[in-house]
């Protein structure tokens, strides 16, 4: 058994517990955190399989993006607390369903791939310069309407969240942040004790 081999069974066995652990962990955050361990063991065995741009991709965006946004999500709702055992088993009746159909269809998915001669793929297929080249040539539209769809969405989020917060929270309107001075930006407070007693003024 080659190195190869040895390091695609080892990402394997990490992406599978992680996997469980997902789907098993009590406390929401550590399911987050077992996904982005997820997430790093496919990009490995993507790149044993020569598909660097793929493992590049579902870093940067999935671990990079989607999961600071799922942990954002959690820690503003106050998800962190562990589930308890009743709401477990209330959900088990959707649950149990969807996973066995889910399963279903990867075990078909798979029966009908061990029967299908698989046509021989290109040398490049994955390759980054193959890939950019496809990119930005025949999917050029799609690659910009994606990028605008994702800008949009990032403008959304910032209105949606720059808001005056209640409750104590610090919060400085942006005209009353481009108006300050020198003069205006620090007061200086003399702290140290008159005879009398009293704290001194102000300078």
């Amino acid at each position: 058994m080659n190195m190869s081999s040895i390091l695609f069974y080892l990402f394997s066995f990490i992406l599978l517990l992680a996997a469980f652990r997902v789907i098993t962990a009590p406390n929401p955050v550590h399911a987050a955190l077992y996904l982005v361990l997820s997430f790093f063991s496919a990009a490995a065995l993507w790149i044993l399989l020569s598909a660097e741009f793929l493992a590049l991709v579902l870093i940067l965006v999935y671990v990079g993006a989607v999961m600071v946004l799922f942990l954002f999500v959690v820690m503003m709702f106050n998800l962190g607390a562990p589930i308890s055992r009743a709401h477990i088993r209330r959900n088990a009746v959707v649950a149990i369903p969807v996973g066995i159909l889910v399963a279903v269809e990867m075990i078909a998915v798979l029966v009908r791939y061990l029967h299908v001669q698989a046509a021989p793929a290109s040398v490049d297929i994955g390759r980054m310069a193959e890939l950019g080249r496809l990119l930005y040539t025949e999917y050029l539209y799609a690659v910009e309407i994606a990028a605008a769809i994702l800008l949009v969405a990032m403008v959304a989020v910032v209105a949606l969240t720059a808001r005056p917060r209640q409750g104590g929270a610090q919060y400085t309107p942006a005209d009353e942040a481009v108006r300050v001075d020198s003069r205006t930006r620090i007061r200086l407070v003399d702290l140290r004790r008159s005879p009398g007693g009293q704290k001194g003024e102000e300078p």
